[in-house]
């Protein structure tokens, strides 16, 4: 009688141990806990000499060896929960270390876009501040109606008419500023027409206009330029007959 229900009992717990081999294969699959799965087969030999040390003990079989296949499978989880976390652990650095890369040699290029600025903002008021003291606002007068009326000229031929302007400011029959030397009435084309409020003034311009102030000067003194083939024949009269005609170059001609 004995051997029979022992005989029963290792049927109904071989049936068991089936029975909970299937569910862990099937529940997680192979991709997540066949590593489990299939250490849990290959373990049921062991376990069935663990159930019978359980009954030699007057412990429960079952549970004994349910107990010991749990801590199996836990352990193989958290094994392979250890190597995905670790494998998106690392890709979230490397991922990050490329956001804050980005971001970092981004706003270092901006740093340095505003330091070149700066610098070009500091260069601009340390040359109006030069030898030819100019203030922002006739600053930027000066660069307008260079670009205006030479904007195609080459470096030399827009120094001139910075040349000419300068040389009004310091003339007792001109005005003492920038700006009322260039919108006094009836002087310039660019004033009268409104060009000089369109044009945008270019890095060339600039430059010429920095070394004009700084004391390079082509234009003998000239206090007036006109161009002949683009100014009204009653102004060329004028010019011809009461100014001193001193050269010409890229289509302006020079006076005092």
């Amino acid at each position: 009688m004995f051997r029979f229900i022992k005989s029963l009992e290792k049927e109904v717990y071989t049936a068991a141990m089936s029975v909970l081999v299937i569910i862990g294969l099937t529940t997680e699959g192979f991709g997540g806990a066949g590593k489990g799965a299939m250490a849990a087969m290959a373990e049921t030999p062991a376990a069935v000499q663990e159930e019978e040390k359980a009954l030699n003990a007057g412990k429960d079989p079952y549970k004994t060896v349910g107990e010991g296949l749990e801590t199996s499978l836990q352990t193989d989880y958290r094994e392979t929960d250890n190597e995905i976390s670790q494998t998106v652990n690392t890709d979230n650095i490397e991922y990050g270390q490329q956001v804050v890369g980005y971001f970092l040699e981004k706003e270092i290029k901006t740093q340095q876009e505003e330091e070149k600025r700066r610098a070009a903002a500091r260069e601009s008021e340390e040359t109006a501040q030069g030898e030819n003291s100019l203030n922002q606002q006739d600053y930027q007068v000066l660069l307008k109606i260079v670009e205006a009326e030479a904007g195609v000229c080459d470096d030399k031929g827009k120094i001139l008419v910075a040349n000419v302007i300068l040389n009004r400011v310091k003339s007792d029959e001109f005005p003492d500023s920038v700006t009322e030397v260039v919108y006094q009435p009836s002087q310039f084309s660019p004033v009268s027409n409104g060009s000089i409020n369109t044009c945008r003034v270019t890095s060339e311009t600039v430059e010429s206009v920095n070394r004009a102030l700084k004391g390079e000067d082509y234009s003998q003194g000239a206090l007036f330029f006109m161009n002949r083939a683009a100014s009204r024949s009653g102004s060329v009269r004028w010019f011809d007959g009461r100014l001193t005609y001193l050269f010409g170059y890229q289509g302006h001609e020079f006076f005092k």
